[in-house]
């Protein structure tokens, strides 16, 4: 795939953070009765859900099959450089946006709110270090990748798209929606093929996974490449495609969600402080470099 994209198209968002204001507006905390939404984000409303739907548009137009295929054999060969986690954790901060008027914290605290929030709750280390690492595919963004194939909802790619995806409307955009290979249910699968056998749309979950599937437990592995599969894990529409064992495994990256969704509030973490406990805890899952 060739095409150019111009700047906005590139970039739709005003910040990333953006689709995760969207996510809390469709998925509010059921156990949130303090924070309005007029508190998540001083955006104009209307404005806000334009940058949104363009986002989706973009998306859904451009995450086809063959879109998938160009970028797993680009970048799951992990050769655009080496580097330590907390050297990528750096880099990563490098995407602080300016134009966020929501918050003035990066992207370790940021991570670093998701995991503490499940260290405080005593699931195990390899589940706190799945939550300080979550995002790390985001990198993504800092190799020249386009927002919309970075961040956003993932659904499988190979078979027809769900209405229960957020705006389906605009797959009508999308060639695989005209392409009889891919346009039924079950497309090029098999009924309850297993989700290690779908390809799912391009993204930081599906990048970090590939680089972690060697590391981590299987349930670790599982809330990092579905955390964004709202599709699935809020409303069921890809069950199908999945086997009991998927299913078993969903109970984890359910545990996970709410992590991910409801913990990032405006109070930095000492990150000075934590800096020690979660070196010692990256050493003991993780080689002393990682290829990105």
């Amino acid at each position: 795939m060739n095409q150019k994209f111009t700047e906005k198209e590139v970039s739709p968002l005003s910040s990333m953070e953006e689709w995760e204001d969207d996510l809390l507006k469709r998925y509010p905390d059921p156990d949130e009765s303090v924070k309005t939404k007029e508190e998540y984000r001083n955006y104009v409303d209307s404005e806000r859900v334009d940058t949104v739907r363009e986002f989706y548009r973009l998306n859904h137009t451009y995450q086809t099959y063959d879109f998938v295929k160009e970028k797993r054999a680009d970048f799951l060969k992990f050769d655009k450089r080496e580097m330590s986690l907390w050297e990528a954790v750096d880099f990563l901060n490098t995407l602080v946006d300016d134009s966020d008027p929501d918050t003035s914290l990066d992207q370790l605290q940021h991570l670093l709110q998701t995991s503490e929030a499940i260290r405080a709750d005593g699931h195990p280390d390899w589940f706190v270090l799945t939550g300080f690492m979550h995002d790390m595919g985001k990198v993504l963004c800092l190799f020249g990748e386009p927002q919309w194939a970075v961040v956003g909802d993932t659904f499988p790619v190979g078979c027809q798209h769900s209405d229960k995806i957020v705006y389906p409307e605009f797959f009508a955009a999308n060639p695989d929606s005209t392409d009889e290979r891919y346009n039924t249910k079950y497309g090029i699968y098999e009924p309850n093929c297993g989700l290690d056998n779908v390809r799912m749309s391009w993204g930081h979950d599906e990048y970090l996974y590939q680089m972690m599937k060697d590391y981590l437990p299987e349930p670790a592995l599982y809330m990092i490449r579905y955390h964004s599969f709202y599709s699935q894990h809020r409303e069921n529409a890809y069950s199908h495609l999945m086997t009991e064992h998927d299913h078993k495994m969903f109970e984890w990256v359910n545990k996970f969600n709410p992590y991910d969704l409801y913990s990032k509030v405006p109070v930095p973490p000492d990150a000075k402080a934590l800096r020690p406990y979660y070196e010692d805890l990256v050493a003991k899952y993780l080689p002393s470099t990682l290829k990105f």
